[in-house]
């Protein structure tokens, strides 16, 4: 079940667009932890157990070179841990780079599940009519890897059927990807000439035409719209008055506890967070249901 998946693309464009700005562009350590728990929990009820063992295999790794790889380059900091021929390796470039860790695995957890929610036709519904072209281009952009990967995985399995992969070199190994790779390139090529004349021959962007959608805006839209944007304007609120500032260089800052700093973190935290209550939300009910029948 996806319960977010049911919500209007406006309102889920809504969400997406203030959750990424203040992870990016906010750089709090708790708003960007609970940016990245959001994005993990959220991720957690669209992916099943194989699939999210697959991506802690890439994400954990990223996140260990990122961190690890920033206090090896930047050396500056007054808390020296050690000495790496001759710099000093500071806590305060450990602690940025760290910082820098969790957002960027967070933005990253925020976009799958953007890829996961925000499919091609709710991204034309929002911007067809307004911007027919670049729309079209964008949407067939965002779901061009996973449809990628796909294909790719049946040519491969098509080629190992036919005895294409009874070599076990090296070699033939990097021959049989070379062969799957021309094999995805006039794939690719065929099927953007077919999708352009497919939107073509439907008289796509042109004036005066319509556009059938089953969308529809409802009061529970309108709630989690206007909750969205609440909690957004409390978060740049306490940014533009200076609440979430915070520094690693040349010491680490302190973490305000004030009460205006404990709303600003509870309202980012509770936005993070909503995806994740709205899918428990649903499988309780629909474990209710089922224990009913």
């Amino acid at each position: 079940m996806k319960a977010f998946a049911n919500v209007h693309p406006a309102a889920c464009m809504t969400y997406f667009l203030s959750v990424l700005s203040v992870s990016m562009f906010i750089p709090h350590p708790v708003l960007q932890a609970e940016a990245l728990l959001g994005g993990i929990m959220f991720c957690a009820t669209l992916q099943k157990r194989r699939e999210a063992l697959r991506d802690l295999g890439f994400y954990l790794p990223l996140f260990l070179m990122i961190a690890v790889t920033n206090p090896l380059f930047s050396h500056n900091g007054v808390t020296p841990l050690f000495f790496l021929n001759g710099n000093p390796v500071t806590m305060e470039a450990f602690l940025y780079g760290v910082s820098v860790a969790v957002m960027v695995i967070g933005v990253l957890l925020w976009c799958k599940a953007y890829s996961e929610i925000m499919t091609s036709d709710k991204f034309l519904y929002l911007f067809g009519k307004i911007i027919p072209k670049l729309s079209l281009v964008l949407s067939m952009a965002l779901r061009f890897i996973p449809v990628y990967l796909r294909q790719a995985r049946r040519v491969s399995r098509a080629q190992r059927a036919m005895g294409l992969y009874s070599g076990k070199s090296f070699t033939d190994r990097i021959r049989n990807k070379l062969r799957v790779f021309s094999a995805m390139i006039s794939w690719s090529l065929e099927n953007a000439m077919e999708t352009s004349a497919s939107m073509r021959a439907r008289g796509y962007g042109k004036k005066g035409r319509t556009n059938f959608s089953l969308f529809r805006f409802r009061s529970s839209d309108i709630s989690l719209l206007a909750a969205c944007v609440f909690l957004l304007a409390v978060t740049l609120a306490g940014a533009s008055l200076g609440i979430t500032d915070f520094t690693y260089y040349p010491r680490v800052g302190i973490i305000r506890t004030t009460p205006d700093a404990l709303a600003v973190y509870a309202s980012f935290g509770v936005l993070s967070l909503l995806p994740f209550i709205m899918e428990v939300k649903e499988a309780v009910v629909w474990n209710c249901c089922k224990s009913k029948i």
